[in-house]
């Protein structure tokens, strides 16, 4: 059975990250950002190019799949429940509802998905990588849920440790 993971940056260093990755047979990254940077220097690692080239050291694939990214206005959605909630982005714990909605619709519904199955390796796994430190808390869990339903994959979601 294919695997998949995700991941996200906050919680993690540049090394520990790779290290995780390492850790789970992570051959290839799909990067499901809209915009490819993190802002801090904690995170500078995490920025496109720089991410991309430690990947390459290590071994691991990269592919930017920016159609799976959600829309600056279904951020902007989720931006406003974190305020109504009082909770900030780094320390979010679940989805919006209404951005879920909007976002399985929107994004997920017509998203061709059998080039991402079709990439995924043969040996070792695949992760999809975006910023928050949970994936309930974020737009990879739905994508990897609907890659589960449909694809029959497994997935681990990889939590700095």
């Amino acid at each position: 059975m294919l695997k998949l993971a995700t991941i996200g940056v906050y919680g993690f260093d540049g090394d520990s990250f790779l290290e995780r990755l390492r850790q789970a047979d992570v051959r290839l990254l799909f990067d499901v950002r809209q915009r490819r940077g993190v802002r801090g220097p904690d995170y500078a690692w995490a920025n496109s190019l720089r991410l991309q080239a430690a990947l390459a050291e290590a071994g691991i694939g990269y592919r930017h799949h920016r159609e799976l990214a959600p829309t600056t206005e279904l951020r902007h959605l989720q931006y406003a429940e974190d305020d109504r909630q009082g909770v900030g982005k780094r320390s979010r714990r679940e989805l919006a509802a209404e951005y879920t909605r909007r976002y399985t619709a929107e994004i997920l519904g017509p998203a061709d998905l059998d080039p991402i199955v079709a990439e995924l390796p043969s040996g070792g796994s695949a992760t999809l990588f975006c910023v928050e430190r949970d994936p309930e808390a974020c737009h990879r869990s739905l994508v990897a849920q609907r890659l589960a339903e449909q694809h029959h994959l497994t997935i681990e979601h990889l939590r700095p440790l």
